[in-house]
């Protein structure tokens, strides 16, 4: 019987296709014309170029390595098949590479076995890597588990993917693009070398500064081979500060990167983090940007965009780092929160203790090198959503704070249907309600691998809904996904970057 167009309908149609493509790419596969490590010119040319596939392919990905972490999970299978028909080379790491795994993937995935709790097995993962998409989870809610997948295992990946990138350039004699350039370390006494500790009020009040206890700060080199900046500030509305003038290496420019990153310990104070900017044969021109940064009881590692400086003066223009040329870190006693110690006391907020480990600043880029599907949360059991919700935040942090450009996709629940149905809402601030397919998911993260504007951002993402009125959440940014609508650029492109 034959039916007019109108009368088809779109849904059942697509799906219809979806189950014989996926039938013939099974067929396809089977034959074996594709090896697991090895493509000869014919079998190239009959994906990337007149090949059943040449329609997904993507500009560059005949070029691009991808590492998927996660393969065999629910969203890492798709992902690796979206990849390969798209034209990409694909490295899979799994635990161990049974018959059950193998026949989980297609023929021409080169599987690498490792293990991301364990940095040794990582290194032939990542060789020959230009990106990777990290789409495993713990299989368990025992803490070890969350921990060693969710929050080592992140760590572990980044720092074995930046070691090779920087073996490539020092094999090409340069420097990695992706390394961050280290502007400061405290290792010895002689890292006090040019530091100033300063003081000072914003105002001065006559009649309190009879009764107030004044203040004092110290930079020095501890017995534990520590650089210490510390110190109290009993004075109203006064301040101490530890400032230096930057010595950067001959050719560098801050311009170049986009952001600082600090390691640091102490109790947990939140400090000032002020950039000094102008012609460094003029510094009567310089005008001053500040940021506010947090830190946590013991040590962490703070991440400071660029982009959140703002001008202590409202009329400066923004900052422009190619003419920083002065750091400053401020302590002042006002918007001090109370931390409670590890002896369960909480300390006094006018005495602060911060111990510098280094100063770097962290590279610029155009396009995401790591891609990490994460969660909001939703759909997990109460009992067990906080330990699992801090050990995924704990692995974004690592992300965060690794140099390299990263998208951290937190999705809702996930649901076993075909992608590409529904329309999708990605919003940043923990607020959808909703589920998404698998399919969608792996979408997104091999779009982001070459979109720009997905670069440095984490959002939340899940199926359309409608708010109660009133209590509209959220601004529809993206309609229904599929291969010919670049969803994501206009999706992302209105979402806040650095987060």
């Amino acid at each position: 019987m034959i039916r007019r167009l109108d009368e088809v309908n779109p849904v059942g149609l697509g799906r219809k296709s979806r189950q014989i493509f996926d039938e013939v790419w099974r067929k396809f596969s089977e034959l074996g014309q594709i090896s697991r490590t090895n493509r000869t010119t014919d079998e190239s040319l009959l994906i990337r170029e007149g090949g059943p596939m040449c329609e997904f392919a993507v500009p560059g990905a005949q070029n691009t390595t991808v590492l998927v972490v996660g393969a065999t999970s629910r969203i890492g299978r798709i992902v690796v098949r979206k990849l390969m028909l798209r034209g990409y080379s694909v490295k899979a790491l799994v635990r161990k590479a049974d018959q059950e795994v193998i026949d989980m993937l297609p023929r021409s995935v080169d599987i690498v076995i490792g293990d991301v709790g364990d940095p040794a097995t990582l290194k032939a993962a990542v060789e020959g890597c230009n990106k990777i998409i990290y789409a495993a989870t713990a299989r368990s809610a025992i803490t070890g588990d969350l921990i060693r997948v969710d929050h080592q295992g992140v760590y572990n990946l980044c720092k074995a993917f930046q070691d090779y990138n920087n073996k490539l350039a020092q094999l090409r004699a340069g420097k990695s693009s992706k390394s961050k350039l280290l502007l400061a370390k405290f290792k010895s006494s002689d890292s006090l070398e040019g530091w100033e500790v300063r003081q000072g009020t914003y105002f001065q009040d006559v009649v309190a500064a009879k009764y107030d206890g004044g203040m004092d700060a110290k930079f020095e080199f501890t017995e534990t081979r520590n650089c210490v900046f510390s110190g109290y500030v009993f004075a109203r509305g006064g301040y101490v500060e530890l400032s230096k003038k930057l010595s950067l290496p001959l050719g560098c420019t801050l311009d170049r990167y986009e952001g600082l990153v600090l390691s640091v310990g102490g109790n947990g104070r939140s400090y000032v983090l002020i950039l000094e900017a102008g012609p460094s044969a003029d510094t009567t021109q310089s005008k001053l940007y500040f940021a506010r940064i947090s830190t946590k009881v013991g040590f962490c590692r703070v991440r400071v965009p660029f982009s959140s400086f703002r001008p202590v003066k409202p009329d400066a223009p923004p900052l422009d780092p190619f003419l920083v040329h002065t750091i400053t870190i401020r302590f002042e006693p006002r918007r001090q929160r109370p931390v409670e110690g590890p002896t369960g006391i909480n300390q006094d907020l006018r005495s602060f203790k911060l111990i510098l480990e280094y100063i770097k600043a962290l590279p610029t880029g155009q396009e995401t090198d790591f891609v990490l599907v994460s969660c909001t949360g939703l759909g997990i059991d109460p009992i067990r959503r906080e330990q699992v919700l801090k050990a995924k935040k704990a692995g974004e942090d690592s992300l965060r704070r690794s140099g390299l450009g990263y998208t951290i996709i937190r999705p809702g629940p996930l649901e076993e249907e075909p992608g590409g149905q529904r329309a999708l809402i990605f919003d940043q601030g923990n607020r959808i309600s909703q589920g998404i397919s698998c399919a969608d998911v792996a979408d997104i993260c091999v779009k982001a691998l070459h979109d720009s504007t997905a670069r440095n951002k984490s959002f939340d993402v899940c199926y359309e809904y409608v708010a109660e009125q009133g209590k509209e959440l959220y601004e529809l940014v993206a309609h229904l996904p599929d291969k010919a609508n670049n969803y994501l650029t206009p999706a992302l492109s209105v979402l806040e970057k650095n987060t």
